[in-house]
C-alpha cells in the first residue's frame, strides 16, 4: 500500500470516528518511530456500547476496502480496544484509560498530524 493510500485510509477512519462522535481523535505519525507502523489514531469513546461501535465501525470499513486486519479486540468489556492494520493501529479508549496509558505523552516526539 503506497503510503499516500495509507494517509487516504486514516483520514477516512478519522472521519468515520467523527460521525461515530468519538472525541478527541488525534493521530500521531508514527514513521521516525522505531515501531513498524506508519500512524497511530487515537480516539475516546464516552461508554462501552460506544467504543464497540467506534470499533465495528473501523472494522467494516477496514474488511470493505480489503485492507488487512492483522489483530482487533474482539471483546466488549474492555477499556482499550485496538485495531492492528498493520501499517497503522487504531487505539479506542475510555477517558480514564487514555489518561492512565497516554499514548500521546509516551510518544509524544512523534508529529501529530492535522488532517
Amino acid at each position: 500500500m503506497l503510503k499516500t493510500d495509507v494517509l487516504n485510509s486514516v483520514k477516512e477512519i478519522v472521519e468515520l470516528l467523527e460521525e461515530k462522535d468519538g472525541e478527541n481523535i488525534v493521530v500521531l505519525d508514527m514513521e521516525n518511530s522505531e515501531l513498524m507502523v506508519d500512524y497511530f489514531v487515537i480516539v475516546t469513546g464516552n461508554s462501552e456500547p460506544h467504543r464497540v461501535a467506534l470499533r465495528d465501525q473501523v472494522v467494516r470499513y477496514l474488511k470493505d476496502e480489503d485492507i488487512p486486519i492483522t489483530f482487533y479486540d474482539k471483546g466488549k468489556s474492555t477499556d482499550w480496544m485496538i485495531i492492528d492494520a498493520g501499517i497503522f493501529i487504531v487505539h479506542i479508549f475510555s477517558e480514564e484509560s487514555r489518561e492512565f496509558y497516554d499514548l500521546e505523552g509516551l510518544w509524544g516526539e512523534q508529529n501529530r498530524m492535522v488532517l
